[in-house]
């Protein structure tokens, strides 16, 4: 593929960065978004009046949104978005600073995905999340996304018969990547015994199947590849970017996402197909999501998950590298910035600046946002493919 024939032209993507992850902080997401705005200016060399783009993804800035940020940031832009859609959060704000940049609303786009977690806040927040989901939920006693996802994951085992060793499988893997990767919050090695004999917590998931929310950020800068290189900084190509919003609404329970209805112009868009790509990054907030969305995006048809697993190794030297960093389940949820950590670990892997163990010989990354539950379903799924600079 020339570089003519990228869909996102000349416009690329570097300075991954992290601020590290804690179980809970007194510090706002505002301490988060700035601490990680500094990260990207030392990361890449740049001035802070020279960033003339900001997208953010949080829930936790509330009452303030990204118009409120530059000014405790002290950033005047020319291009704004604010993105607290979870899960998606990452790949839409990549989607629109690739854009933004194409087409010379700004020339430097700063992504950033920021949450605080106090000691309250999560349950706070359930609350102000989504009308429908509260009301399908709060009389029933269950106040969060555990249960939703237990009824998510029961339909999908009684379906297509996937056991609680395959999702085990997935677990155990990424806890094995965690522990090359410095800011997961997982240190411990997982055996498949620790997962099976672990505490329940809603039927069927335990307690290694759930996601633990906590403090963050993650972020990255767009801009174009003469920029890039003129600073020296190693980057990734965008190959290809899909998003879609309430898709199969007459589905009775999702066991798919809208990766389905646009997986074929996202492998087209990037001249490849699944088996072109070296390591995948699922948002995993729960193993079953895994599942659907390696059906979805090809890699097997739909309810060959469970087979898929037990066919592969998910380490990043295995047969199919999986949430190479750890993932969620390892690394943790930092809010909106669960919704960065993947397509960061894409953009390390594939520019040589890992942090965790390096996939050998990796050419091209696939990552995945989805986000909003509103008790049965998520709303947003989206997809980016990412490729070195030599592509």
């Amino acid at each position: 593929m020339s570089v003519a024939e990228h869909v996102y032209g000349d416009v690329v993507v570097t300075a991954p960065i992290t601020v590290p992850y804690v179980r809970h902080s007194l510090r706002s997401a505002h301490w988060f978004a700035a601490k990680a705005l500094s990260a990207l200016l030392q990361a890449s060399g740049i001035r802070k009046d020279q960033i003339d783009g900001l997208c953010v993804g949080s829930f936790t800035l509330a009452p303030d949104t990204t118009v409120g940020l530059t000014q405790h940031l002290g950033l005047s832009v020319r291009w704004l978005d604010h993105l607290p859609i979870g899960g998606m959060s990452g790949i839409t704000a990549l989607r629109r600073a690739l854009r933004a940049v194409q087409c010379g609303d700004a020339e430097v786009v700063a992504c950033i995905g920021a949450d605080t977690n106090h000691v309250d806040s999560f349950r706070m927040s359930l609350g102000s999340f989504s009308v429908f989901a509260r009301d399908a939920v709060f009389p029933y006693g269950s106040g969060g996304p555990n249960a939703s996802f237990a009824f998510l994951t029961s339909y999908y085992m009684r379906t297509f018969g996937a056991t609680a060793e395959d999702f085990g499988k997935l677990c155990v893997a990424q806890r094995q990547n965690a522990l090359t990767f410095p800011h997961a919050l997982f240190k411990k090695p997982l055996t498949m015994e620790d997962y099976l004999t672990a505490r329940p917590i809603a039927d069927p998931l335990r307690l290694f199947d759930c996601v633990m929310p906590c403090a963050g950020a993650e972020g990255f800068l767009v801009m174009s590849r003469k920029r890039a290189e003129a600073l020296g900084l190693p980057y990734v190509r965008v190959l290809s970017t899909c998003e879609r919003y309430n898709a199969f609404a007459d589905d009775p329970i999702q066991m798919r996402g809208g990766w389905v209805l646009d997986r074929d112009r996202l492998y087209a868009d990037a001249g490849i197909e699944p088996a072109d790509i070296d390591l995948v990054q699922t948002y995993d907030d729960y193993p079953v999501m895994s599942l659907i969305q390696l059906e979805d995006l090809g890699f097997c048809a739909k309810g060959e998950g469970p087979a898929f697993v037990r066919q592969h190794e998910f380490t990043s030297t295995g047969s199919f590298p999986l949430n190479t960093s750890g993932g969620q389940l390892s690394v943790g949820q930092a809010g909106c910035a669960g919704g960065f950590l993947g397509l960061v670990e894409a953009i390390r892997q594939l520019s040589g600046q890992n942090l965790a163990r390096a996939v050998p010989d990796a050419r091209i990354a696939l990552a995945l946002g989805f986000g909003m539950i509103t008790y049965d379903r998520g709303l947003c799924s989206g997809a980016a493919i990412l490729g070195r600079s030599d592509l």
